[in-house]
C-alpha cells in the first residue's frame, strides 16, 4: 500500500507533469483562461490517463514490440473519444470552450509518456495509481494557473466577481499572460526545489 501511495504522490509533487516535467504545456497555455476550463481539461486528461494506463498495463505482454506505439495510440484515442462524446452530451459549453484540445489529448505527451514509460512496464495497480497521481498533478497545475489568470486577469473566480472595484491586469487573460504565469510558477517551483 505504501508503494501505491508513493506512485500517487509522485505525480503531484516529485514528477508533476507541468511544473517538474514541463509536459502538456500546449493545452495548459490554451485552456487556462478560467478555472472551469482548467478543471474540465484536468478531469478529461485524468480520465484518459487512468483508463489508458490500466488497459495498457493489462495488454502490454500481448502487443508485438514493433507496433506498441500505434496500439497505445488506439487505446488512448478510444478513451479520448468517450470523453469527448460525454462532454458534448452533458457539457456542450465546456466542450466548445476547450475546443480542439480535448481530441488532442490523444497525442498529449503526458498520456503517451506514461503509457510508454510506465504502464507498459508495471503492474495494473501501480499503473492505476500512477495515472491517478499524474492526472491529479496535471489538474492541480491547471487549477493554479487558471485561478491566477482568471482572478488577476478578469477579477473573477469560476465566473463570479470577488472584489468590487478590482482593476484586473487584462494581459493575464491573453495568451502572453499564460506564458508569464507559467514562467513565474516554474521559476518559483525551481527555487523551492533548490532550497530543499
Amino acid at each position: 500500500m505504501k508503494k501505491l501511495f508513493h506512485e500517487f504522490l509522485k505525480g503531484i509533487i516529485k514528477e508533476n507533469p507541468t511544473f517538474v516535467l514541463a509536459l502538456g504545456l500546449c493545452p495548459t497555455l490554451a485552456v487556462s483562461i478560467s478555472l472551469m476550463n482548467g478543471l474540465g481539461m484536468g478531469v478529461a486528461a485524468t480520465f484518459v490517463l487512468i483508463c489508458s494506463n490500466i488497459i495498457i498495463a493489462m495488454i502490454k505482454n500481448t502487443i508485438p514490440e514493433k507496433i506498441r506505439i500505434p496500439c497505445y495510440i488506439v487505446v488512448i484515442a478510444t478513451f479520448v473519444t468517450i470523453t469527448e462524446l460525454i462532454m458534448k452530451a452533458y457539457s456542450p459549453a465546456l466542450n466548445r470552450a476547450l475546443g480542439i484540445y480535448v481530441p488532442l489529448i490523444v497525442v498529449n505527451c503526458i498520456v503517451l509518456g506514461r503509457a510508454e514509460a510506465y504502464a507498459s512496464k508495471n503492474s495494473v495497480m501501480n499503473s492505476l495509481f500512477d495515472g491517478i497521481g499524474m492526472g491529479v498533478g496535471f489538474t492541480l497545475a491547471l487549477l493554479l494557473i487558471s485561478g491566477i489568470r482568471e482572478f488577476l486577469g478578469a477579477g473573477k473566480l469560476f465566473g463570479y466577481t470577488l472584489i468590487k472595484g478590482f482593476e484586473p491586469a487584462f494581459v493575464l487573460a491573453m495568451p502572453p499572460g499564460a506564458l508569464l504565469v507559467i514562467g513565474l510558477l516554474l521559476g518559483f517551483f525551481n527555487i523551492l526545489k533548490e532550497r530543499k
